[in-house]
């Protein structure tokens, strides 16, 4: 009987790594749109558990990932109270309620795996 192959959480957390450190200045993705680019297209939360765990990561830039919807849902993840949102506006995106606003502009939809 053939093993199925599994992913440790290192390997898949440095996959999802390779795919936010290309994400423009300026744009944002979703944890599910990264998900689909790994080819793991229902592992959007394992995407979450590894944009938590790279808060010590100096160039992986966590504040450019965020839900389907735009909203800032790791915003609780970062120093300080509005840090997500001030880094994302720092970069020209404009939130409200912590919301982007014309969130499908400011998409950027990793490239999909062949």
């Amino acid at each position: 009987m053939a093993q199925k192959k599994t992913l440790s959480n290192d390997n898949f957390f440095e996959r999802v790594y390779e795919i936010v450190r290309q994400i423009p200045e300026g744009k944002v993705t979703s944890y599910g749109a990264i998900a689909k680019a790994l080819g793991t297209a229902r592992s959007a939360r394992m995407v979450g558990w590894a944009m938590n765990a790279s808060h010590n990561i100096e160039d992986v830039p966590a504040h450019r990932v965020v839900n389907r919807k735009g909203l800032l849902s790791g915003k609780h993840h970062f120093e300080g109270t509005n840090l997500m949102q001030q880094l994302l506006e720092n970069e020209g995106i404009e939130i409200v309620d912590n919301q982007i606003v014309d969130f499908e502009k400011h998409f950027w939809l990793p490239v999909l795996e062949e």
